[in-house]
């Protein structure tokens, strides 16, 4: 069990509750690049964490890349749309992480969308950092 899983397993579940997410990608949210994914859909990147622990409290600051895919022969206003779904989304996440974790605060959500070089395809890059206490 880490912080970081556990963070993502909440974006996840949090994703997949979303009724406006849903309706953009359906629940086509993957772990990582999935051949043959039909577009559009959400995969989840890079990670990394910054330890953020106080005198008696262990935490860190966790940030979790989603990655948001289209073919729309190079437009980039569906990854757009999606990714500010997703913004919107993320920035009302809350809910319970499992014992020793705790979800204090979302606390900043970062959107980038650009075309991918086969000239079919759009990617959004959204990251999303929290703090989480707990380890």
């Amino acid at each position: 069990m880490s912080a970081s899983a556990e963070l993502q397993k909440l974006v996840y579940d949090h994703l997949l509750a979303d009724a406006a997410i849903v309706a953009l990608v359906g629940d086509r949210i993957y772990d990582g690049a999935r051949a043959g994914a039909v577009a559009p859909y959400i995969t989840f990147g890079p990670s990394d964490t910054v330890d953020d622990s106080s005198e008696c409290i262990e935490a860190g600051e966790e940030t979790l890349q989603l990655d948001i895919w289209s073919e729309k022969h190079g437009r980039l206003v569906e990854a757009r749309q999606i990714c500010g779904a997703v913004r919107k989304s993320l920035k009302a996440m809350v809910g319970p992480m499992p014992d020793p974790y705790a979800l204090v605060d979302v606390l900043n959500i970062g959107v980038r969308v650009l075309p991918d070089p086969d000239g079919i395809s759009a990617h959004g890059v959204v990251t999303v950092t929290a703090k989480v206490e707990g380890e």
